[in-house]
């Protein structure tokens, strides 16, 4: 009796323990795309306002990184500025996991300069030149232009790490699944490639459109030499003129349920996409912010 006795109370102070978990609030686990982390970031304090009970806990690390703990099971949501691969979603399927694609934005990739820099049209074709394997252009000079400030004319390229969802997607779009040339200087976030460009004259980088600032410029960008070229904005995202217009992602393991559920769907309300359009990207949808 007295063992029974001790197995039960041992079990009410587990139940009593997860009753207190469970009213210390729900956690939502959202991890991924740096592109997206700050927006995140954003959302996740706002709805704390809205459902004070639940917590998301937001935290970056690239594409890739979101993509694997979904595969793993270890997150709700995972960020991503590109589409899931074939391998990562049989992988996903292989551990009882079917991932889910939600669009909740749009982003305009862009090319960033140093603010010296006169350089202000670039081609996809000679962006492929300058990061691709193979490609012949290695200094300013080659493109008609004379950098201020930058010794030897050396074109320095600021990339990101072969996780990111960024990295992925300018190399499918841009370089045509082509290499990465060597020597790159490869950043862990998106902020990192912005400041750094604004620091180093010879510098060339790219990143999402939200982390322009006004110590760089952006390139208006051509599909082909001499065509007309569109500046990325929030506009040219929306409506996909802009030649590395691409969408951002959210993923849950099967058709969202529960609190997931209510989050995402508030994510894609009026009030969710007013949040990303004012953090610089184009909402999935025309919204009314104040």
């Amino acid at each position: 009796m007295k063992i029974r006795a001790t197995i039960l109370g041992a079990l009410g102070i587990l139940g009593l323990n997860a009753m207190l978990v469970y009213g210390a609030g729900n956690v939502i686990q959202n991890k991924g795309s740096d592109t997206l982390v700050n927006v995140a970031q954003a959302w996740a304090e706002a709805y704390q306002k809205v459902r004070p009970d639940v917590s998301v806990a937001v935290s970056g690390g690239g594409s890739g990184t979101g993509i694997a703990a979904l595969i793993n099971g270890t997150v709700d949501l995972a960020n991503t500025s590109r589409k899931i691969e074939r391998i990562e979603k049989n992988q996903a399927k292989k551990n009882g996991h079917d991932p889910i694609e939600f669009i909740v934005g749009y982003d305009a990739l862009a090319v960033f300069l140093n603010k010296q820099n006169p350089l202000t049209t670039i081609s996809l074709e000679k962006l492929a030149g300058i990061y691709g394997e193979g490609g012949k252009i290695v200094r300013w000079d080659q493109l008609g232009v004379k950098v201020p400030g930058c010794t030897g004319q050396e074109i320095i390229r600021v990339s990101r790490q072969n996780n990111s969802g960024t990295y992925a997607y300018f190399r499918e779009e841009v370089l045509n699944n082509l290499d990465y040339k060597a020597g790159s200087m490869d950043m862990h976030g998106s902020k990192d490639v912005t400041d750094l460009v604004e620091k180093t004259p010879c510098a060339i980088g790219y990143s999402g459109l939200a982390y322009d600032t006004d110590n760089v410029k952006m390139l208006c960008i051509s599909k082909k030499e001499g065509e007309k070229c569109i500046q990325p904005s929030e506009t040219t995202a929306s409506d996909k003129t802009y030649p590395i217009a691409r969408p951002l992602f959210m993923y849950t393991s099967g058709q969202p349920a529960g609190e997931v559920k209510k989050y995402l769907d508030w994510i894609l309300s009026d009030e969710g996409q007013c949040i990303i359009k004012k953090k610089g990207y184009a909402p999935v949808r025309q919204v009314k912010c104040e």
